[in-house]
């Protein structure tokens, strides 16, 4: 199992319809195979997610954000790891909100 705790992850890419991006920033903290972070930067405000992590390091999670709109948004999110050349891992990520108009997407986030 990956440990994530300790990691500070930034987007790289998202559809248009997400709301994070190079500014919003992610601190994820482990602790058996529990994930939480705290995140913000760009359109968030203040966001929070809590998942699980599998033996193959992939994340199920849940999350809620304030966007800069004072908008309160939920969703779902499963990320697939990829461990890049250097050690660091980028997260693949396929999303879905469950509120506003819930639709769907994608993104990729890599560690800083």
């Amino acid at each position: 199992m990956i440990n994530y705790d300790g990691r500070v992850f930034r987007p790289i890419s998202n559809t248009e319809n997400g709301e994070t991006s190079d500014e919003t920033v992610f601190l994820y903290r482990q602790v058996g195979n529990i994930l939480t972070s705290a995140y913000s930067g760009g359109r968030i405000r203040q966001g929070h997610l809590i998942g699980l992590v599998d033996e193959q390091g992939r994340i199920d999670m849940r999350y809620h954000q304030v966007n800069d709109r004072g908008e309160l948004m939920t969703g779902i999110c499963r990320s697939t790891p990829e461990v890049l050349p250097n050690g660091k891992i980028r997260l693949h990520e396929s999303w879905e909100w469950t509120s506003g108009d819930r639709s769907k997407g994608s993104s990729v986030l890599e560690e800083q």
